[in-house]
């Protein structure tokens, strides 16, 4: 009997179809290392994301197309992962060894921004990649309450040290002022204090660096825009309207500098009673899909309303440490699927994104 043909694997496995770019494993460079022994074919599905929703269909698509090869008797797959490089950005300075830069916003305070950031970036570290958390939030820093650190960064040389916690590391100005002496600072020193976390802590190798953004559309945001390429934007709501409308704002002005929205997070979405366990939508329902759709963006998740969400903020155990097989932590893995799922389409898309010049209202041009 004839020998197994390579080139009729590689055609029975471009009718494989990745369902995100839709474009076939081959083409998009997921199939690589291919062997073919006797009648037995081995190859490598290296996928674009450490959780890819889709992982155990696409193996098994590739699967039976090889197997319906001609020849063919068994086939061995290794499933690997290898996360993409966000676009560079016109004018932008990188953040060395930093490959993609997600930042969770919200137009305002109270809808549980850190703890999506946190538990966001604590998911993707759990699926195998190298995560930072920044805590731009300067007026009120939470995550190191969050994530039970208070003490202050060690430095070497010229560099911060970040702390490293449940998988994580972790800089906030919370860790330099400590306890309740507040934060006094106009514009222009929240700028340099992003700039110097971005650029003046050792991060070393990143996957991703999510950063919590303070509430509004202000300075944090527009610096971080200035300075380097985000890859995307998370916005964080309620289900009501008084939260939803400070949303949309975030959203446009997200639009404005350029950088792309992943997608909407609910929170709070809704509260199962322990007694009746029915789901109440205390805060609204479905408020969060229609803000989604009314901005042309996709809802990313819905996490439940639960005390052990606050508790676990408040004792420094999150969720996803403090009760990873529950519900809420169920629902910050899927969040955390669809938003390396977005970073990694755009990136094969590249962004083209343009560079514009905005002026703020007292006239000062902003290269953005």
């Amino acid at each position: 009997m004839a020998g197994v043909d390579r080139e009729s694997v590689m055609v029975a496995l471009r009718a494989v179809i990745e369902p995100d770019t839709n474009r076939d494993i081959v083409s998009s460079n997921v199939v690589r290392d291919v062997e073919i022994n006797d009648r037995t074919v081995s190859l490598k599905l290296v996928l674009n994301t450490p959780l890819f929703p889709g992982k155990a269909k696409i193996e098994a698509l590739a699967r039976e197309a090889v197997l319906g090869v001609p020849g063919v008797k068994s086939v061995e797959i290794k499933m690997n992962s290898e996360i993409s490089k966000g676009a560079a950005g016109a004018g932008k300075q990188p953040v060395p060894g930093i490959s993609n830069i997600i930042a969770v916003s919200s137009g305002k305070g109270g809808v549980g921004k850190s703890t999506v950031a946190v538990n966001l970036a604590i998911a993707l570290a759990r699926y195998g990649a190298s995560v930072g958390l920044l805590d731009t939030d300067v007026y009120g820093p939470n995550v190191p309450i969050m994530i039970g650190v208070h003490e202050e960064p060690a430095v070497r040389g010229q560099k911060l040290l970040p702390h490293e916690k449940y998988g994580i590391r972790v800089m906030s100005l919370g860790f330099l002022n400590r306890g309740d002496k507040p934060v006094v600072w106009r514009g222009p020193m929240l700028h340099t204090a992003v700039r110097q976390f971005l650029y003046d802590v050792e991060w070393g190798e990143l996957d991703y660096l999510i950063v919590d953004m303070p509430p509004g559309t202000g300075d944090a945001q527009l610096s971080l825009a200035q300075l380097v390429p985000v890859q995307g934007a998370v916005l964080v709501t309620t289900p009501q309207e008084v939260a939803m409308g400070d949303v949309r704002k975030a959203f446009h002005m997200f639009e404005q500098v350029h950088v792309p929205v992943l997608g909407i997070v609910e929170n709070m979405s809704y509260f199962v009673c322990d007694n009746c366990s029915k789901r109440h939508a205390i805060f609204g329902l479905g408020g969060g899909e229609e803000l989604a759709a009314r901005l042309s963006t996709r809802l990313l998740g819905e996490v439940p309303l639960s005390i052990a969400v606050r508790e676990g903020g408040d004792n420094g155990v999150p969720i996803l440490v403090g009760a990873p097989d529950g519900p809420q932590a169920g629902a910050f893995i899927s969040i955390a699927e669809n938003v390396a799922t977005q970073v990694s389409i755009l990136a094969s898309q590249g962004s083209g994104l343009p560079i514009i010049d905005m002026s703020d209202s007292r006239g000062e041009r902003f290269s953005v």
